[in-house]
């Protein structure tokens, strides 16, 4: 966290909870020249007791039509987890969660969706997934 406040990265920002310093709430900015772009993204980030040992939870609060995204805002992402399954170690930081998470969003991995139909939708069928990823970041992303 304070390496992100130190050394800010465009796009990202994540600010406490002046009353639960275990939950953080942050925004992602839609990359550019993505169904994306423009929208900005509420997340929250829940911090365990054995952080840096354990990765943080976090979990989208806008909606969003991504791969590795479901309609609960939860994040198929390997640094979610950690080893066996995932690849989070103490030595990685939220400022590194939150540039990978929104690297997903330029760079899908429909091999490991969550949602096998925009996950095929993404692989087959781009430019009605870019379409459904714009609709939707209108819609939820964007101030009306």
């Amino acid at each position: 966290m304070g390496q992100l406040s130190k050394e800010p990265v465009a796009g990202l920002s994540v600010n406490f909870n002046d009353e639960d310093y275990t939950t953080l709430s942050g925004t992602i900015l839609g990359p550019q020249s993505t169904p994306y772009e423009g929208g900005l993204f509420k997340l929250t980030l829940t911090i365990p007791d054995r952080y840096p040992f354990e990765p943080p939870g976090l979990r989208f609060d806008t909606k969003i039509y991504h791969p590795n995204i479901d309609e609960g805002g939860r994040v198929c992402l390997d640094l979610l987890h950690c080893p066996p399954r995932g690849a989070w170690k103490p030595v990685l930081n939220i400022r590194t969660l939150l540039t990978s998470v929104r690297l997903l969003l330029s760079e899908p991995n429909p091999d490991d969706g969550l949602l096998a139909d925009i996950s095929q939708q993404y692989k087959f069928h781009r430019e009605e997934f870019n379409a459904e990823a714009r609709r939707f970041t209108k819609l939820h992303a964007m101030e009306q």
